[in-house]
């Protein structure tokens, strides 16, 4: 059955305080917190800050109002369809000055981190199947041998790790891009996690690109509730980390003033995509990173600790892909490898395919082509090099030629002259410098 485009199931709202499986102190703090800080009054402005039901969030107010620690205003706020307003009082101030002192956390009430493993298992990457349209579809900008996508097809289906290797300018991360593509749902991401009293934010803005929502219609009686909107709607997360990856950021980020946890990359990229690009040009050796992985690759599930050494697991649903320009017998032992699922090398291509891609370039750059210019840049150029052949030459080519063309004055044009001017600029010719 083919999962794509089936919708991930929603978490939904809580009917109650009851559900929330929360700390009550911890709620009442957070509520207490969120009216100071956002200074909102009604119980719909209160509910939207902390991301709560109506019905919910009036339970908790009215358990802060019981003791003694929010007060009626006395008066409707006729901006809000006449709702009552509450208010701090001074021992409600009191107590959020020293909640704050605490944890400076606000707003949207976190996510208990079993609950939130419920929702992970029901939008789990794993449950995907990817099949080849689709996969071509998100790779339509490039152009692979079929034998690729027969490797790619199964390996992203099955939400397991790939090694992608191979001489570099080949399209690794072009690809990697291309499996996020094909991939096409929606998760739901929580704003926060909360784990033995303890706040620890995931949503994050330049990680997670938020679905635009329907807008409700204002003449409705009372808001519609899509989903739980503790969470934020996005697309599947990719995360994309290069030669700056170390060890440290896959733990937990602890922010000593505000006093609370930030979640480590792999987290956020829970039911989406991690990118290890680069592999073998970080400072931590490949085989320390990988081994970093192991547990989490084998078991589905990560481990991260707190600042006081509490140790606890937290799902791990992420299709990692390690990509590196280096013989993978070269940076790994056998051990690391058994345990990376799917092992793809991206070759560069024929000579068929080269021009091909060359033509396509051409074309997407206005640049005409010319039959005497190819055959110079294939028998003459190309045997100095031993006639290997990447797919970023011949954009690099083409747009060589372009500035050549722009900066003597002449249309655009193809001549052997002209691309041995753009390939003394693709490698730089071995010799002396005298110092």
């Amino acid at each position: 059955m083919n999962m794509q485009n089936l919708t991930v199931m929603a978490p939904p709202a809580p009917k109650g305080l009851a559900q929330m499986q929360l700390p009550l102190v911890m709620m009442r703090d957070i509520l207490l917190k969120t009216i100071f800080r956002k200074n909102v009054e009604t119980v719909t402005e209160i509910a939207e800050a902390v991301c709560l039901p109506a019905a919910v969030t009036q339970e908790l107010v009215d358990i802060a109002r019981e003791q003694k620690l929010l007060e009626a205003t006395g008066t409707l706020n006729a901006n809000s369809g006449n709702e009552m307003g509450y208010q701090l009082t001074d021992a409600g101030k009191s107590r959020a000055l020293d909640a704050l002192s605490q944890s400076e956390y606000f707003g949207a009430m976190p996510v208990p981190l079993d609950v939130y493993r419920e929702q992970v298992k029901r939008q789990s990457i794993r449950n995907i199947q990817v099949s080849r349209d689709q996969l071509t579809n998100a790779m339509g900008h490039l152009i692979l041998p079929s034998s690729l996508l027969d490797h790619l097809g199964p390996a992203v289906s099955a939400g397991r790790s790939i090694l992608m290797y191979g001489p570099p300018g080949n399209g690794k991360s072009s690809i990697s891009n291309g499996i996020r593509d094909a991939l096409g749902d929606h998760v739901y991401v929580p704003r926060a996690i909360e784990y033995s009293g303890q706040v620890i934010t995931v949503y994050d803005p330049i990680v997670h690109t938020e679905v635009a929502q329907e807008p409700e219609d204002p003449n409705a009686l009372r808001r519609r509730r899509r989903f739980d909107e503790r969470y934020v709607m996005c697309q599947r997360p990719t995360v994309i980390t290069g030669g700056e990856l170390s060890l440290d950021m896959l733990d937990l980020v602890y922010n000593p003033t505000a006093r609370t946890y930030q979640a480590p990359l792999q987290l956020k990229s829970t039911g989406g995509i991690f990118i290890v690009d680069d592999l073998g040009r970080q400072a931590e050796p490949p085989q320390s990173l990988v081994n970093r992985w192991i547990v989490p690759l084998e078991e589905s599930k990560d481990i991260l600790a707190l600042q006081s050494g509490e140790k606890f697991e937290v799902p791990f649903d992420t299709l990692v892909i390690f990509s590196t320009n280096f013989h993978p017998n070269e940076i790994f032992d056998q051990a690391a490898l058994r345990r990376i699922f799917f092992k793809i090398k991206i070759d560069g291509p024929d000579q068929e395919n080269y021009l091909k891609i060359f033509a396509m370039v051409a074309r997407k750059k206005s640049m005409p082509l010319d039959e005497t210019a190819l055959v110079h840049l294939l028998k003459k150029k190309y045997p100095t090099i031993g006639n290997v052949y990447a797919n970023y030459q011949p954009v690099f080519l083409i747009d060589q030629i372009i500035a050549i063309c722009e900066f003597e004055g002449i249309p655009y044009q193809m001549s052997p002259e002209l691309i041995d001017r753009a390939w003394a600029n693709m490698f730089v010719m071995d010799e002396e410098i005298v110092k």
